[in-house]
């Protein structure tokens, strides 16, 4: 049995990564572009801001209560559901521009959510740390910090602020750079979620160490989406490696069809901020049974 149990999973099909990998991996990266760029370059100039913090903030790190687990909360028999408070977004505007963050996750827990993702990028998805404290306190289940992570010192606030667990989107970071986050990440106790959209991002997340995987079908340089890429990536992710898909996801029928291809959990955002009863919504997508787990 693997490391996280019955996130174990056996695939039925195989394939070699790392050969698929090869050609792509021998490009140079280069910095994303699109909405993806103009996010991660704000996130940039957001992380510099917090260089001055950086003493209070690994202060704040030391005394904080552990969250709770992120990885063990997505490991059950169902496909668990990462239920996300979402205002806004850059694909479809204003979403629920007065939700309360606090309220909104309160629901999600009361409807079988598995985990809390709490969007923290305030321009374009109208979030907060205060959103993220504030749920924090609120509820029992894990919380991810969701942002365009791209220094250290962002993992660092995650930490500082009670989060479980913090996103890491390998289009937006060069393989250095990921590679030291995930060190970051490991030395702070504080889980990660690596998000990729092809072959080689996901060999640069195994070989980085990656305990958990985001599929994400929409190409966040376009804002296209494509559900075929998670069908296609899912299949590829590890046994022993939680596999999440993400984007698209929005009746119980997308839930069944990505369980198909071995998705451990779904993240899901913009139909549950939008639903008028959230925890209706969120209780929805339960129960779907995970394909392939160990016992």
């Amino acid at each position: 049995m693997s490391r996280h149990g019955r996130c174990s999973r056996t695939t039925a099909e195989e394939y070699d990564i790392r050969t698929r990998a090869e050609v792509q991996a021998n490009r140079a990266w280069t910095a994303p572009v699109g909405p993806l760029g103009r996010l991660s370059t704000a996130a940039a100039v957001r992380a510099a801001a917090l260089e001055a913090r950086t003493a209070e903030l690994k202060a704040l790190v030391r005394d904080v209560t552990p969250g709770s687990s992120f990885a063990a909360a997505l490991c059950r028999h169902d496909v668990a559901v990462i239920a996300e408070v979402k205002r806004r977004s850059p694909s479809k505007g204003w979403i629920n521009p007065g939700l309360s963050a606090t309220d909104q996750a309160q629901a999600y827990e009361r409807g079988g959510a598995a985990a809390i993702s709490v969007l923290t990028e305030p321009a374009h998805f109208g979030g907060s740390v205060a959103d993220l404290v504030s749920v924090t306190d609120a509820v029992r289940v894990p919380v991810l910090k969701k942002d365009f992570h791209v220094d250290p010192i962002q993992l660092i606030e995650a930490k500082a602020l009670g989060a479980s667990a913090a996103l890491l989107i390998a289009r937006a970071l060069a393989p250095d750079t990921l590679l030291e986050m995930l060190d970051v990440a490991r030395r702070l106790s504080l889980e990660v979620i690596v998000e990729i959209r092809d072959e080689a991002e996901l060999a640069r997340a195994i070989e980085g160490g990656a305990a958990i995987i985001g599929i994400n079908n929409r190409n966040l340089e376009t804002l296209v989406i494509d559900p075929a890429t998670s069908d296609r990536l899912l299949l590829l992710v590890p046994p022993g490696v939680i596999a999440i898909a993400e984007s698209g996801v929005a009746a119980r029928e997308d839930v069944e069809r990505v369980a198909r291809h071995g998705a451990d959990a779904v993240l899901v955002g913009s139909v549950l901020s939008a639903a008028p009863d959230a925890a209706a919504a969120v209780e929805r997508l339960t129960g779907v049974p995970r394909v392939g787990r160990d016992g």
